[in-house]
């Protein structure tokens, strides 16, 4: 069996990865409060997450790996929208859930095991808040119920402060009711259109935390896998997770192994709606971005680095993907995956050098003609696809911008960036950079490489602007 190496955060080291069942692998992911459209960043640790998901199952097996992942459908973001807007607060989650599938299927996500709705595990919070107030962990006041972080002394041990520390670096709710600032929320009461259960508190509804502590213990028990997660999630949420965790239920060990991806960026900045380059999933597919490409530039930087979007990455990656769907059209796939692929996601999910290695198949495959090559067509394939990647879902994208780039459009194309080529080699520089300002103001995105150059027809591509 391939050996596993994760880096944990909790321990701030790699290690190997030992499974507390081979024939259940669990993980669980902290999954998306439902009010709107997934923006890019919230798709990263959806296809980091679906990355590890389907490594483990090609080393463990299919039906060995369980994941969940949940949904979040009580939130003051949601009633606030709700409020906003006039929709009933159920309605406007309904539709937010499908767009949220619609977009993730799009990116060549898998499903998870698992996917609990909040609402659907109101029971089961209330139950281990029970528990935590019984033992001491937590007190109720004015109607909410609080976490009392005195009360466990491996508070911070996730992201290495001090409470002090956080206390200084957090948004901390100052109320009366709390016996130190540094509580958290396990219940708060409802009232007026806010949703709300009863409970042995009052009518309320839960805090944000306890939702993933108790949907992990009942999907997973009180001792799992892997938790994972993006690194925002780190403080307070995953930190008050496992204090929560541990205190209602001491004998387990709740989470072995924890992972958090690092943010994005787009064009080497952080994203933001003030900096007007806040844009999300949708956004991007129509505007005829192929959730393949969005899937292949994502995994070219490691998910413990922050990932940087720009036009240039996403061209490239069109570009090689248009290539290797050439190379094995007609290829049947192989039950064989590259153990040089496999050995590089085992790597502590290591997916840049996992593409790296399907270059270099890609590479073999094209010199062989496709023929008498050590890396055969429909292993290439096969490896491909345990990455999500030149999949049949995902692969209409070339058809419908075939469609919209004729032959004769596409061969004008080639023909300028010949005459170009040719240019830099007689060091025209001038006509080189005219040629390629006619490429630019048409919308063809073009990649120089020492060996070759490549292009691809990027948003807004208007042939009309090709002439010399």
């Amino acid at each position: 069996m391939t050996p596993i190496r994760l880096h944990n955060t909790k321990t701030r080291r790699k290690e190997l990865f030992t499974p507390l069942n081979a024939d259940n692998v669990r993980v669980y992911v902290c999954g998306p409060t439902v009010y709107d459209r997934a923006h890019l960043g919230n798709a990263r640790p959806v296809i980091v997450f679906d990355m590890l998901f389907r490594m483990l199952r090609h080393v463990y097996g299919a039906t060995h790996v369980t994941y969940a992942r949940n949904l979040t459908d009580v939130d003051d973001k949601i009633n606030a929208r709700a409020a906003e807007t006039g929709r009933d607060i159920r309605a406007i989650t309904d539709e937010t859930i499908a767009w949220y599938h619609a977009d993730m299927a799009a990116l060549g996500n898998l499903k998870p095991t698992h996917e609990p709705r909040a609402t659907d595990w109101i029971g089961a919070m209330k139950d281990m808040i029970a528990r935590l107030i019984a033992s001491g962990h937590a007190y109720a006041a004015e109607g909410h119920v609080l976490f009392s972080v005195a009360s466990y002394a491996e508070y911070g041990a996730l992201s290495g402060r001090s409470v002090e520390d956080m206390l200084a670096g957090a948004r901390v709710e100052v109320a009366p009711y709390k016996r130190d600032p540094m509580d958290f929320v396990l219940w708060k009461p409802s009232s007026g259109n806010e949703p709300g259960w009863d409970s042995d508190w009052g009518f309320g509804r839960p805090g944000w935390h306890i939702e993933c502590s108790a949907m992990s213990y009942e999907l997973l028990t009180e001792s799992f896998d892997i938790h994972g997660g993006g690194i925002d999630l780190q403080f307070p949420h995953h930190e008050n997770e496992i204090a929560q965790s541990a205190c209602a239920h001491p004998h387990g060990k709740f989470a072995q192994v924890w992972m958090h991806n690092e943010m994005l960026q787009v064009e080497g900045r952080k994203m933001s709606k003030s900096l007007g380059n806040f844009f999300t999933v949708r956004d991007l597919l129509d505007q005829g971005v192929p959730g393949e490409v969005i899937r292949f530039v994502m995994l070219s930087t490691h998910y413990s680095k922050p990932m940087d979007w720009t036009e240039r990455k996403r061209a490239e990656a069109e570009a090689t993907l248009r290539k290797w769907r050439g190379l094995i059209a007609g290829a049947d796939v192989s039950e064989d995956v590259s153990e040089d692929v496999v050995a590089a996601l085992a790597d502590d999910l290591n997916t840049p050098l996992a593409i790296t290695r399907l270059h270099a198949m890609a590479t073999q495959l094209a010199a062989s003609g496709g023929k008498n090559c050590h890396f055969e067509a429909r292993v290439f394939l096969a490896s491909a696809r345990m990455m999500g990647l030149l999949t049949d879902e995902l692969g209409d994208w070339m058809s419908k911008q075939d469609d919209a780039v004729s032959a004769e459009v596409s061969a004008r194309i080639d023909a300028l960036i010949a005459a170009r080529r040719a240019a830099r080699a007689d060091k025209d520089f001038a006509e080189a950079d005219r040629l390629r300002a006619i490429l630019d103001g048409a919308g063809v995105v073009v990649i120089d490489r020492p060996d070759e150059t490549s292009w691809s027809a990027g948003p807004g591509f208007d042939a009309g602007k090709l002439e010399p």
